[in-house]
């Protein structure tokens, strides 16, 4: 880091020349120089005068250097990934399963990494007019984000999970690739997720003659076939309150199909193939009815069979925080011709399987953004040196990697919860307690690791000290990519609420399912001695949740509604904590699986029977809450 020199730009010539000759090679030294060897040992004297008067700082610049972190197969290096399909997958699928996955590992690592970085350098560019001034609305992307595409039917990304090759085992296949895809994607996981979705609605339909055709492309392998939807559901006043903020119209035509016309003001993937989008259907009178039973689900292409746009003006593209490889855009429907595939008025009840699965793929992008930046932080570690010795040989720093490595295991474990039981929902070999712990659970993943990706993104980045701030090094890319997923498919408080309605429209049966399924798991590993003390920790949490169930009972709605967000948390991180355990109790477990179960356990397992005991959730609460938040402001009626 130091320059080897001791001389400072301030010494005499004669010192300068003394060490320059000193530098000089062998055999230069002790031959007599003519005058034109004189002169051009006067010239080369002066360039070292300028080299050391001058830039220094560009010379010590010029060896000043970090080694870049280096990562291999991801699916190789992955420990509780592996650990995880070894004690699940049937013998014969996991056989299959694994070759695919070093298989792809590789492929991620030599061809599809170096795609992903050149869609984050080449971002789309919407072409409003041609040469000539004609309207075209062309969204322009790179062949880099176009080969994603063909990647991405090429590996099954979407058709994985429709063909069951593995019968329940396939949904989990699938995401198990998207995990190892998400980081690598150049942000053509958020595509993937809306296409999945949109192919689950369709066949949650039965796959009805019409859309035969859309669902096998988008279910297709063939690249050439292959087809991405988008999902058009925000508009002008914005946000996951679909039911107020939906403007757009549809007006039916005399051949059955209908034309839309409205304002999207927030789409994702806008360069997609067909999208679903909401729309209000005008009745003879050219009304409207307002409210989530006035929403109807309705299906387009995006252009027409000549490639022109199906009567949609592109307004702009959106300038986004993050995920900038992706054209968002907004987007102006002046007769779109679209196909209801909805019952009129049953929109919203329709897309709840869409929303289901597009929660989980934000659930694969947390859960694969932690394991990204922690795998780098750790290769990194292995190779900084900072006071003398390697970033792994200090313990504070290890530390801090652990703590991030297990709400990373917490978050994957319920992760592969999930899709286990929705591949049983799939295959019609879920029973009834396994819809509706799936039904909780994902809301109540998605919210809990939305937030844990962005606290541990943000964590990682700071083990790489100033370098991590460096833009050219991929990590702010990232941090960027990762902050939308706790606002993506709703936020933690809307998405907290989803959990209460959960408890509502089963009549509390979804949490007697949870506590049931938690039991089972904790005596299953209670013979294990070494975790007995994280064994009772999680029945303590339980026993402190079912508490507060009660209580809160006797006290009014606003109690739940404010305990909503901890209520959830409370969830996650008993039941990721259950799954920790749970594995950490097989006959094989190592050390580090031990470990970490009771590591996180040792956390606050139910927050919110904590703050139930500070009086938080009471009305009083509520108003010292807006007190807090507008004091000194307009809005409180004082004075600045």
């Amino acid at each position: 880091w130091r320059s080897s020199a001791t001389c400072k730009p301030w010494q005499s010539g004669r010192v300068l020349l003394r060490l320059w000759e000193r530098c000089q090679p062998a055999s230069r030294k002790g031959i007599n120089a003519t005058a034109g060897q004189g002169q051009r040992v006067g010239t080369q004297e002066k360039q070292v005068l300028e080299d050391l008067e001058m830039p220094l700082a560009r010379r010590e610049t010029e060896t000043l250097f970090q080694e870049q972190p280096q990562t291999g197969n991801e699916y190789l290096e992955d420990a509780l990934l592996r650990s995880y399909l070894k004690t699940h997958l049937p013998p014969k699928v996991l056989e299959e399963v694994n070759q695919d996955l070093e298989r792809f590992g590789n492929r991620l690592l030599t061809k599809i990494k170096p795609l992903g970085w050149e869609c984050e350098l080449n971002p789309p560019v919407f072409r409003q007019y041609d040469a000539w001034g004609q309207r075209v609305d062309h969204i322009v992307t790179c062949s880099a984000w176009r080969r994603m595409k063909e990647i991405a039917a090429e590996e099954g990304l979407i058709a994985e999970a429709y063909e069951r090759k593995y019968s329940s085992w396939s949904r989990l296949h699938q995401a198990v690739k998207l995990y190892l895809f998400s980081s690598s994607s150049g942000g053509f996981n958020c595509p993937l997720a809306m296409t999945d979705g949109a192919a689950k609605v369709i066949e949650s339909l039965g796959v009805p003659g019409s859309l035969k055709n859309a669902f096998d492309h988008l279910t297709s392998r063939d690249p050439k076939k292959f087809w991405t939807s988008g999902q058009w559901m925000t508009e002008r006043r914005g946000g996951s309150d679909v039911a107020n903020g939906t403007e757009t119209v549809a007006r039916k035509q005399p051949d059955g199909m209908y034309r839309l016309y409205g304002f999207k003001w927030f789409t994702s993937a806008a360069d997609s193939d067909v999208t679903l989008t909401l729309a209000r259907v005008a009745d003879a009178e050219g009304q409207v009815k307002q409210g989530s039973s006035g929403l109807s689900l309705f299906f387009l292409k995006v252009r027409d069979e000549e490639g022109k746009l199906n009567s949609i003006q592109v307004q702009r593209l959106k300038d986004k925080l993050g995920t900038r490889q992706m054209a968002t855009a907004e987007l102006l429907l002046d007769g779109a011709k679209a196909e209801l595939i909805s019952a009129e008025g049953r929109g919203v009840a329709s897309i709840s399987n869409m929303l289901n699965i597009t929660r989980i793929h934000n659930v694969i992008s947390s859960v694969a953004s932690m394991r990204r930046m922690i795998s780098l932080s750790r290769e990194y570690a292995r190779r900084r040196v900072a006071f003398g010795k390697l970033l792994k040989d200090h313990p504070l720093h290890m530390q801090t990697i652990a703590r991030m490595e297990v709400q990373t295991r917490g978050a994957f474990l319920l992760l592969m919860e999930i899709v286990r039981l929705l591949g049983l929902v799939e295959t019609n070999m879920a029973s009834e307690q396994d819809e509706l712990l799936l039904r909780l659970l994902i809301p109540v993943a998605k919210l809990y690791t939305g937030k844990q990706a962005s606290a541990v993104v943000v964590e990682a980045m700071e083990s790489f000290g100033g370098q991590g701030y460096m833009e050219d090094t991929g990590l702010p890319v990232i941090v960027r990519d990762t902050l939308v997923l706790s606002i993506w498919e709703g936020t933690t408080n809307i998405l907290s609420l989803d959990v209460l309605r959960s408890l509502t429209k089963s009549q509390g049966q979804v949490m007697t399912v949870f506590f049931s399924t938690v039991q089972k798991k904790l005596e299953l590993a209670s013979s294990t001695a070494k975790l007995e003390h994280a064994v009772k920790q999680t029945r303590d949490a339980v026993s402190s949740l079912a508490q507060f169930m009660q209580a809160a009972g006797s006290k009014r709605a606003v109690t739940m509604v404010l305990a909503a967000r901890d209520f959830s948390y409370a969830l996650a991180r008993i039941y990721a904590g259950t799954l920790l355990i749970e594995h950490a109790a097989r006959p094989d477990a190592s050390s580090t699986d031990i470990a970490t179960a009771h590591r996180w356990c040792n956390q606050e397992l139910c927050p919110v029977a904590t703050e139930l005991e500070n009086s938080s959730y009471e009305a009083e609460e509520a108003l010292l809450d807006s007190a807090l938040v507008y004091e000194g402001s307009p809005a409180s009626g004082s004075r600045l």
